[in-house]
């Protein structure tokens, strides 16, 4: 049978409990440190999974505005007035803000633009050059103020899509001006 303990028995018992909880709260601490920095990292994570996924939906609209534009070329029937207008149309979705952005192609003396068009300070523009020629102009305008960006306030890949559809709109120019020189020589051929 045991009896009561004395008091340097209490007196140990109470040194090894406080010693256990200083080493409890040590690991405690480690712990919490080791949960925070965990915590962090997976912000972290997540802020740059969200921002590949909302870059990667931006490239998306790009591809889309590009697959557009080329399936025109399948066209017949579309005069270069309608196929101009569409490429306008398709301009905006594929932008940054498509609720604030419009277009406009000048070509031959004609404006084709977006129903929302306004001449506005926050504008990409790129020359649309046919045999080194520069034969008109495509503009991208933002009718808000957005924040600084690569280009004012647009993104570099949106200069790169600018770039993309001025070559493809000339391509399209050629390819009427080539289809106009073959009827031209159809027909005397024919006369002769």
């Amino acid at each position: 049978m045991t009896g009561k303990p004395t008091y340097q028995d209490l007196e140990k018992r109470i040194k090894q409990l406080e010693l256990e909880i200083l080493e409890y709260q040590r690991k405690d601490k480690v712990l919490n440190e080791d949960l925070t920095r965990e915590i962090n990292k997976r912000k972290r994570v997540e802020k740059e999974l969200r921002q590949v996924s909302h870059g990667s939906g931006e490239r998306i609209k790009e591809l889309n505005c590009l697959y557009s534009i080329s399936k025109l070329r399948e066209r017949t029937d579309f005069s270069l007035e309608d196929i101009l207008q569409a490429i306008v149309d398709f301009i905006p979705p594929a932008w940054q803000y498509p609720e604030i952005t419009c277009a406009r192609i000048i070509f031959n003396g004609y404006e084709f633009t977006t129903n929302n068009y306004k001449n506005a300070s926050w504008k990409l523009t790129r020359d649309i050059m046919v045999y080194s020629e520069r034969v008109g102009t495509l503009e991208v305008c933002y009718l808000e103020e957005k924040l600084e960006l690569d280009e004012g306030p647009f993104l570099k890949e949106e200069r790169n899509l600018i770039d993309a559809v001025a070559e493809r709109i000339a391509k399209f120019i050629e390819r009427e001006w080539a289809e106009d020189e073959i009827r031209k020589h159809r027909d005397r051929a024919e006369k002769s």
